[in-house]
């Protein structure tokens, strides 16, 4: 091998970094790494933007990141720290989310070489000079996704050219940062409408869901788990509307009887000289108009479970057939000598006091017994207060589905007047006061104004009857400057484009109406 001379010197392959470049370049792996290891994008903009804005070697001042809107998302991202903060929009200088606006629009970067610093009331030596202003695109497949936008102390001599293709390095870090956090987004997308697509499918084939988590319908949900399996006739009580049904169809659903019929009497609904037939059935020539052979509820039932929703309204005469059915698992049709051998399971339900029912002579003694084998109180819904919000969000899915209605949320002040009304209809009328809410939303969000007028004239909701429109008009206001704030996450620019209006009317009103805009920060 040949010796290199004696004269021959090593040279680098590249050139040494000046301390600039170095810094430079250190300062892209702390951004790189800050981006990497916090998962939520704001959170993460926040870090890199103070990181940045505090980087005075450099001559940085300040920094902002805009992300805009992507279909889907509630709201910009929008992050600033440093000087850009200081500016308001209408002063000479240019606004900061205006430049990122105009870069996301044209797709191309903004350099303002010299501008001056807003004006503090106490002007230091630090504070007094004057900024340069370099904002890049950030580029998701083409199409800028957003803009980064970092201030530097102007000189006259500074390279311009070079800042930008600095901040443009950075921003590409960024990009990155963009781009896993929407693949990811995209991916629990996937799973959330897989899951719903389950969720469907169970609700197509009826499969009961109990809504809750509080203490009282946890005790209904264990006393289901223990009777579902056996084959005990089950009586459930408790007022209209608590969803006994729901409980029937979820007791029969985890019983071995589940992939047998289950079908349902309401014995309220049905004439009283029509129920008997709709339950045994008849032979033809039984009475006039009984042309042809009709099986009754209770040999549709055979082999699964029937369930007797306000049993209580049973006539005396139909009460003693089925006290027969329940002791000796037979009956005849009306108009037949032939005994139908019976096996199904019977759960009943009553909104009444059968025991004051019995002292009445209303119903048998004998019968109750034969119903009362488990009993199965289903609480109100205002012994359910902690279940008054996961109800209320599960039919707003429910119906925003059915109605074809992109409503995704239920106000604080809309939640306040749920939770504090007495609701003497129980789960049906919450049903049907969140369907009401949906079919009059124009947005996405459910208002107190919403709701319907019961539960706004409630003593308990503070929303008499003997307010004026003007009281009303700005109650509604009020509301819709605080959703707006909550989804701005307190940027109140971002809030008044969401209500489309001036940023000035838009502070106005919050010093109006005394709303802490911070506290959504």
């Amino acid at each position: 091998m040949r010796q290199p001379s004696a004269t021959a010197q090593w040279i680098d392959a590249e050139p040494r970094a000046s301390h600039q470049e170095s810094r430079e370049l250190l300062l892209i792996r702390e951004i790189s790494q800050l981006l990497a290891e916090q998962a939520d994008l704001r959170v993460a903009f926040k870090d890199v933007v103070q990181r940045l804005s505090t980087q005075s070697r450099l001559g940085m001042t300040g920094a902002m990141v805009f992300v805009a809107e992507e279909r889907g998302e509630q709201a910009h991202i929008c992050v600033a720290d440093g000087s850009t903060l200081l500016r308001p929009r209408g002063t000479a200088a240019p606004d900061a989310v205006s430049v990122a606006e105009e870069v996301v629009e044209r797709g191309r970067p903004v350099v303002i070489s010299r501008i001056a610093r807003p004006p503090v009331a106490r002007p230091t030596a630090a504070t007094a000079h004057e900024l340069s202003l370099v904002a890049s695109p950030i580029l998701l497949g083409g199409r800028a996704a957003g803009a980064l936008s970092v201030e530097f102390v102007f000189e006259r001599d500074r390279d311009l050219h070079r800042l930008l293709a600095y901040v443009t390095l950075l921003a590409s870090s960024i990009a990155q940062a963009v781009a896993g956090s929407r693949r990811s987004r995209v991916r629990q997308r996937l799973s959330d409408e897989t899951s719903d697509l389950r969720n469907r499918m169970l609700e197509q084939a009826e499969f009961p869901r109990l809504v809750g988590t509080s203490a009282p319908l946890g005790d209904v949900q264990t006393q289901v788990a223990q009777v579902a399996s056996a084959d005990t006739t089950v009586l459930l009580r408790g007022e209209s509307g608590t969803g006994k049904g729901l409980i029937a169809q979820a007791i029969h659903h985890n019983s071995p009887r589940a992939r047998k019929p289950f079908v349902t009497v309401s014995c309220a609904a049905l004439p009283a000289d029509l129920i008997e037939s709709e339950l045994f059935g008849h032979e033809a020539g039984a009475f006039t108009g009984a042309h042809a052979t009709k099986r009754g509820r209770l040999e549709l039932a055979n082999g699964g479970t029937l369930f007797l929703d306000e049993v209580g309204e049973l006539t005396p005469a139909v009460q003693v057939k089925l006290l027969r059915v329940l002791q000796q698992r037979e009956f005849e049709r009306l108009g037949g000598t032939e005994t139908i051998p019976l096996n199904v399971r019977v759960l009943a339900a009553t909104n009444r006091n059968l025991e004051k029912a019995i002292a009445s002579g209303e119903f048998r003694e004998d019968l109750y017994y034969r119903l009362n084998v488990f009993s199965i109180f289903v609480p109100p819904l205002r012994d359910r207060k902690a279940d008054i919000l996961l109800l209320a969000d599960h039919f707003l899915e429910r119906f925003a589905r059915e109605h074809g209605k992109n409503v995704r949320r239920i106000s604080t002040p809309a939640i306040d007047m749920l939770a504090s009304y007495h609701w003497p209809g129980n789960v049906r009328e919450l049903s049907n006061a969140i369907e009401r809410a949906v079919v009059l939303c124009d947005g996405g969000v459910v208002h107190a104004h919403h709701l319907p007028p019961t539960l706004q004239t409630a003593e308990s909701s503070n929303t008499g009857t003997n307010q004026s429109l003007e009281e009303i008009v700005e109650a509604v206001e009020k509301d819709a400057l605080q959703d707006a704030l909550k989804q701005a996450r307190g940027n109140r620019a971002l809030a008044a484009r969401l209500l489309r209006t001036t940023r000035r009317i838009f502070n106005y009103k919050v010093r109006n109406y005394g709303i802490d805009w911070e506290r959504f920060a």
